[in-house]
């Protein structure tokens, strides 16, 4: 009997909020994460990851999760519906619970602010990709979604995005000064899809001359 009960202390504890999750998912989303994170769209507390369960029930990670380690013990498991378990998931589960409530066919979803995008969309509003993989990838024109007030932003934010989702049709919105969310049914392709806006904004920042207050024909004159 003492045996039994120390073997029990020694046992790694099992997280109740995931015994539904297979680990099949855990190990996409553990993989996917510390990938984004390693290539510089996550930040430290910046960025959230999930995968639907059920029609009812998604998977984010905690709100205190540093996203290159997202392992079973950093994951929750949610309802659709709000309840007190989102005080400990990611501030960004409530926006999670909305598309997954609006769009069927989101299987994923990924909220990443990575810097290029997020300096883009301050100056812009559409993304113009100007490079092959941009251009062929995304669309000739993105519309970026201005969320105007930041202080009254987190109170509107799930209805905005869900509105602009529908309206622009689109697995992604860039948000200005925020970020960007997208969805897909591959979590992999959504990781892909968030690269591959990064990319462009990156690329049009270093192709845009360097704005020294003359003229373009005295620029370069020696």
């Amino acid at each position: 009997r003492v045996h039994l009960v120390l073997h029990l202390a020694t046992m790694p504890c099992m997280n109740v909020h995931t015994k539904e999750v297979s680990a099949q998912i855990r190990d996409q989303i553990t993989k996917v994460s510390r990938c984004m994170f390693n290539a510089g769209l996550f930040g430290i507390f910046h960025g959230s990851i999930s995968g639907r369960i059920s029609q009812e029930k998604f998977v984010v990670n905690r709100r205190n999760a540093i996203l290159d380690s997202v392992d079973e013990s950093a994951l929750m498991l949610l309802d659709i519906n709000y309840d007190y378990r989102y005080n400990d998931a990611s501030m960004d589960a409530y926006i999670h619970a909305e598309i997954y409530e609006s769009f069927s066919e989101a299987k994923f979803i990924v909220f990443a602010a990575p810097p290029a995008v997020v300096a883009f969309s301050l100056k812009n509003t559409t993304l113009n990709p100007s490079d092959y993989f941009g251009f062929i990838g995304l669309s000739q024109s993105v519309p970026i979604l201005d969320p105007k007030d930041y202080e009254t932003w987190e109170e509107r934010a799930n209805v905005d995005i869900v509105r602009f989702l529908k309206q622009s049709q689109q697995e992604f919105v860039i948000i200005r000064g925020y970020g960007i969310y997208a969805f897909g049914r591959d979590l992999t392709y959504v990781a892909k899809l968030i690269a591959l806006i990064e990319h462009s904004c990156h690329i049009i920042a270093l192709s845009q001359p360097l704005d020294l207050n003359v003229d373009d024909d005295k620029r370069f004159g020696v």
